[in-house]
């Protein structure tokens, strides 16, 4: 799961929440700023049991020495940049500018075993460049080692079928958001996993073999019970 799912609680309690986590069921966490939350994350995970095969971190025109090395000490294997600004996918030139940012930094990273990402939101899909969207425009000028988690769910809300996306992209394609509602951008929206309209199974079909990461930005219900729910249900189906 996300744990930008739960921000508050791991704030408060680092590694009691991470312990409540395991209890659910989860055996792996996707960190986000993990870089902030220092020992506490790190033995956090140790006293819980979990990996973080993932994170969320910032590198784009950061020290990009400081944050792989940080991923490579907690064993994380794929650092994912969650966010460049919607001004800066609106050209041909921005757009392949972001690219050449994410293959020098993949060059760093692959000194520490590590791999760099980028994740989307609406903004990269509402973009159009060349005849299509500006995240598959910016997928085309990545190096091979470039990976990208696709959040499923800023995908519908940007307008495109997820179920057509996803195999668009390939198998660079390495995690998927996995998240429900009603699809829009009120975040608040977003319920467990199974209790909205997005095609759940369908989308987790389309790319079988990306890591499959729980999130909710928010609900007007309690987030940690989503997560629950949302765990309960991928399992009784199948799709965890």
């Amino acid at each position: 799961m996300q744990l930008y799912t739960v921000r508050e609680l791991l704030t408060e309690d680092t590694v009691g929440t991470l312990r409540r986590i395991a209890d659910i069921g989860f055996t792996q966490v996707e960190p986000f700023a993990f870089l902030e939350f220092g020992d506490a994350l790190r033995d956090g995970l140790a006293e819980a049991g979990l990996t973080a095969p993932t994170t969320h971190q910032g590198f784009i025109g950061g020290d990009l020495d400081q944050v792989f090395g940080a991923a490579q000490a907690l064993g994380i294997q794929t650092v994912i940049d969650p966010f460049v600004a919607p001004e800066r996918w609106q050209t041909a030139d921005d757009v392949a500018a972001i690219a050449d940012q994410l293959n020098e930094a993949a060059e760093v990273a692959a000194r520490y075993g590590v791999r760099a990402g980028y994740h989307n939101h609406a903004h990269e899909i509402e973009s159009t460049i060349e005849g299509t969207t500006a995240l598959q425009f910016f997928a085309g000028k990545l190096a091979p080692e470039v990976v990208l988690e696709i959040d499923t769910y800023w995908v519908a809300v940007g307008g495109e079928d997820p179920l057509t996306l996803l195999p668009a992209l390939g198998d660079r394609v390495v995690a998927l958001h996995i998240k429900d509602g009603p699809g829009t951008t009120e975040t608040k929206d977003q319920v467990a996993v199974g209790q909205g309209s997005l095609p759940i199974a369908d989308i987790i079909a389309a790319a079988p073999d990306a890591l499959r990461v729980v999130e909710l930005d928010d609900s007007r219900g309690d987030r940690f019970q989503a997560v629950a729910d949302s765990f309960a249900f991928l399992t009784a189906e199948g799709l965890a």
